[in-house]
């Protein structure tokens, strides 16, 4: 299994950016996919989930900031992320498990004025 993110960076306060994860080594169109992060001096913390069949879920607190989507021809997972604030600097990860064990290295996002 390999998942490589990207689309991180350093972005101003209600600024967006949108994140991709490419998959491969496994059969991507038949696995929930997910979005995690962590926080500066924080654990890892579930941000978005995708059924194989593209229907998102998200935590409370980035519900209509952040979109998650998938192209299942592609092996592709994204994660449009819009009025960014300080709180969402975090390294993001994508994972193919709810545990995040199996994830990729994480793409940084720092929002900062």
């Amino acid at each position: 299994v390999r998942l490589v993110e990207s689309g991180g960076g350093s972005v101003q306060p209600g600024g967006s950016l949108r994140l991709s994860c490419a998959a491969s080594g496994f059969t991507f169109s038949d696995y929930w996919m997910y979005w995690a992060r962590q926080r500066p001096g924080k654990g890892i913390e579930w941000v978005s989930s995708i059924k194989p069949n593209g229907i998102g879920f998200h935590n409370d607190w980035v519900k209509g900031r952040f979109t998650i989507s998938r192209d299942n021809a592609d092996n592709m997972l994204y994660l449009q992320m819009n009025s960014l604030t300080a709180g969402d600097t975090a390294v993001y990860y994508c994972s193919k498990d709810f545990t995040f064990t199996t994830r990729g290295k994480g793409t940084l996002v720092t929002v900062s004025s």
